[in-house]
């Protein structure tokens, strides 16, 4: 199904997907370098609830808004003709990054929750290897996006 509606806002529906993404992916870059500094303060202490005021800031008012407009603006381009070939390799592909890279984002919220009360348990060096897993789903649905390999 298709809205024949959205074909003349192609390219503003797209730059927005864009912006939205590139907002999405900072935050997802950034928030676990909070954990890993945030592992090396004493629970209770000042610069504690300082790292737990920016996580939450960070995820709560640009993180989540950031996803919900990729979705959004993504879902737009799904609905407007001529976008997508339902039969391509490359859009199953950049669709199983996608669920994988909303599961991280759940596991990154999830994991806030865990420093909110003071409840982590994983040392930096976990946090340093989690700050690493957006940069590969990133390549990979930019990939897949523009070279459509498949």
């Amino acid at each position: 199904m298709t809205i024949a509606a959205l074909a003349p806002f192609y390219l503003w529906i797209k730059a927005l997907h864009v912006v939205s993404m590139v907002a999405w992916m900072a935050g997802m870059f950034y928030l676990p370098r909070l954990f890993v500094y945030h592992c090396a303060t004493a629970r209770g202490s000042a610069e504690s609830e300082r790292f737990k005021l920016m996580e939450h800031r960070l995820l709560k008012q640009i993180i989540n808004p950031a996803m919900a407009a990729t979705f959004g603006f993504g879902i737009l381009l799904i609905l407007t003709p001529g976008v997508i070939d339902w039969t391509a390799g490359w859009w199953h592909v950049k669709l199983a990054a996608l669920v994988a890279m909303t599961a991280l984002h759940g596991m990154f919220s999830r994991w806030r929750r865990d420093f909110l009360h003071d409840r982590n348990t994983r040392p930096d060096r976990f946090f340093r290897i989690a700050n690493e897993v957006p940069t590969v789903l990133l390549l990979l649905i930019v990939v897949m996006v523009i070279v459509r390999p498949f």
